[in-house]
């Protein structure tokens, strides 16, 4: 589901820019682990939130999830990298050091950096948009593209239909103990219901004609303009104060280093 709360400068920007504003914005970063990079970058990606027309609160609600996780990550780096500066525990392989911990901290902050623009720069970008610069900008086969935007119209529906799947157990007494095993009782009929919807969905396009090879026509026509290229040096120059900033600080640490 997408929410544009209200006009935004990003609204302009080609979502195949995008998709390339994401890839810059993130891979760059496995450059280094550090903490210094990923929170300038976070900073400066929150600066332009008033750019992407999204709410604090729709931003942070959405990161919610990788924040919870993003510590998964740096356990491993807790336990088992290589011990630095004090040992405060150790036992067996694992050990836990003033290095370990900076790392973990590292990695952590890292995970939520990688996140962030991925939920920027979609948040508010509608799929048939998507799809029209897939296959006219990016120059994707229809089929692939329509395949997408077929999928990305169900995520919806599958939202509702497990909101309605909990009201409906709860209705009949069946939804107020054992949320484990309602998880995974719930979870298995939405997967019934998405093969089940999936199968009747290809049957249709295919019957509808979405799937031969006769080259498709496109409603609305998806071009690049001067702010797909304003967007793509601002996405350079937020990567490069980043790792400019590791670097000023003493913290750059190349990742095979």
């Amino acid at each position: 589901m997408t929410e544009t709360v209200r006009a935004a400068w990003l609204d302009g920007v080609n979502p195949v820019t995008k998709l390339v504003l994401a890839v810059l914005l993130s891979v760059p970063l496995f450059a280094s682990i550090d903490v210094v990079s990923a929170l300038v970058a976070i900073g400066v990606q929150f600066l332009c939130l008033p750019l992407t027309g999204l709410r604090l609160g729709t931003v942070l609600k959405r990161l919610l999830p990788i924040a919870i996780f993003a510590p998964i990550a740096g356990i491993s780096m807790l336990l088992y990298a290589e011990p630095e500066g004090r040992i405060y525990w150790t036992f067996g392989f694992a050990t836990i050091s003033e290095g370990s911990i900076a790392l973990a901290i590292a990695v952590s902050l890292r995970v939520i950096a990688l996140g962030l623009p991925t939920i920027l720069l979609f948040g508010g970008t509608d799929p048939t948009q998507l799809a029209d610069a897939l296959s006219q900008v990016a120059k994707l086969p229809s089929r692939f593209v329509l395949g997408i935007l077929a999928g990305t119209r169900m995520l919806g529906l599958f939202l509702d239909d497990w909101r309605t799947m909990g009201l409906a157990r709860r209705a009949r007494g069946v939804g107020d103990s054992g949320a484990l095993r309602r998880f995974f009782s719930m979870a298995f009929v939405l997967l019934v219901f998405a093969v089940r919807r999936g199968s009747k969905l290809a049957l249709a396009m295919e019957a509808r004609g979405f799937g031969s090879g006769i080259p498709r026509t496109w409603s609305r026509p998806s071009r690049l303009h001067p702010r797909d290229g304003i967007a793509v040096l601002g996405g350079v120059a937020i990567m490069a104060l980043a790792l400019a900033a590791a670097v000023f600080a003493g913290t750059f640490r190349f990742v095979w280093s």
